[in-house]
């Protein structure tokens, strides 16, 4: 099996269907991942953490990597999430982009970057238009 593939069934099986038992089978036993929040490695026990919050505030998940590249260990791929809002069924989509290095069959390394500020936007967490106003230097208050 690619790196390729295994990055597919990674996201088939631990954000589509919500496995996150599955993510020993993925992760090496010291596998550290970066990006997703600032400053802050996480590791298996924070990515079931992660999934399960993910999974709290949104409804079905489907993930399409429109882009993948193999490069020896390495695959990159560029990641596009479907879903919709848990609290009225309104449609959401975001994208990232992930980086992983495989040894054997096992993730290794990974970096990741997701734009959070779609996402939050379309769960109304954030108001819309939140980079255009922080752009302006614009504060954004909260009530």
């Amino acid at each position: 099996m690619s790196n390729a593939d295994m990055l597919r069934n990674w996201y088939s099986q631990v954000w589509e269907q919500g496995n996150t038992d599955a993510i020993d089978q993925f992760f090496a036993p010291d596998t550290t991942t970066e990006g997703l929040i600032p400053e802050m490695q996480m590791d298996g026990g924070d990515f079931r953490d992660l999934v399960m919050a993910f999974r709290h505030i949104l409804g079905d998940i489907t993930v399409e990597m429109p882009k993948i590249l193999e490069s020896g260990d390495w695959v990159s791929a560029f990641v596009h999430l479907k879903t919709t809002r848990a609290d009225n069924g309104a449609p959401v989509t975001a994208t990232g982009q992930v980086m992983a290095r495989f040894k054997g069959d096992k993730m290794v390394e990974a970096y990741n970057q997701f734009d959070f500020v779609s996402l939050f936007e379309q769960l109304g967490q954030f108001p819309q238009d939140t980079l255009p106003v922080c752009m302006t230097g614009q504060r954004l208050d909260w009530a």
